[in-house]
């Protein structure tokens, strides 16, 4: 995959509100972007300054957020603006302790009832389409939007698919669905404007774990093809068939 070209006017050191402080690293999504992003999120984290509060990321930029009582806005900035001459963020390593999950999904039928839609849409027939989602491997960008809810890509060229012009009324739990060179596991039932190609038995927010989290924003991610049924008997497992192995 072509990496897209890098802005020049980035990164670039934001105020948010009183007590945050937003590196992006690009006006919109590209691979070198969100790698930057992962990258300088897990540095700040090592970093563990004094009143830093809260670090995370987004698809293309890292967040931190801390104590004006102990560290004052201009000291963040600077101490910011240091960690970032310290190397190329586009080119560096992910983060480490990630993951391969993979995933077991039904594309199509009953419980994906868009994937002939979004094939079309991507130029495909619908067994291209299968074969082409359950073939990418895709990082996790970031969790947002519910709790544990991922974002993964990016997705061969022609999955540059627009998302509906009119929301679907609901989309279950385990959902995924794809749109933009991107596919959404929801972590919760809700309306949305991406086509729902694919159903899991995953459970993405788990508030009794010790980890309510089952994704980290890094960790990539496969999708492997069954039928209904072997989903149906899926649904007794607690994470619905998933499997992870640790990345070198």
């Amino acid at each position: 995959m072509a990496e897209a070209r890098v802005e020049t006017s980035v990164p670039e050191i934001r105020t948010v509100g009183v007590d945050g402080m937003l590196v992006s690293f690009g006006s919109r999504l590209s691979e070198p972007a969100n790698r930057a992003a992962l990258a300088f999120r897990a540095a700040l984290a090592k970093e563990s300054w004094d009143g830093v509060e809260e670090v995370s990321s987004s698809l293309v930029s890292a967040y931190v957020r801390f104590d004006l009582r102990h560290l004052n806005d201009a000291d963040l900035r600077m101490r910011l603006e240091n960690l970032l001459a310290q190397r190329d963020w586009y080119a560096a390593g992910l983060p480490d302790k990630r993951r391969l999950w993979r995933i077991p999904a039904v594309f199509g039928t009953d419980l994906a009832p868009q994937l002939p839609q979004a094939a079309e849409a991507a130029g495909m027939t619908e067994a291209e389409a299968v074969a082409s989602l359950s073939s990418a491997r895709v990082r996790v960008q970031t969790i947002g939007f519910a709790p544990g809810q991922p974002y993964l890509g990016e997705l061969p060229e022609a999955w540059d698919i627009p998302r509906q012009s009119q929301l679907t009324s609901r989309i279950p739990e385990g959902a995924l669905a794809v749109a933009i060179r991107q596919l959404v596991l929801f972590s919760v039932a809700t309306p949305t404007g991406w086509m729902h190609a694919g159903q899991t038995a995953v459970r993405l927010f788990r508030p009794e774990a010790e980890e309510p989290f089952l994704l980290r924003p890094g960790d990539e991610v496969q999708f492997t093809s069954v039928t209904p049924e072997e989903l149906q008997g899926l649904r007794r497992d607690p994470l619905g068939g998933a499997k992870a192995e640790d990345l070198a």
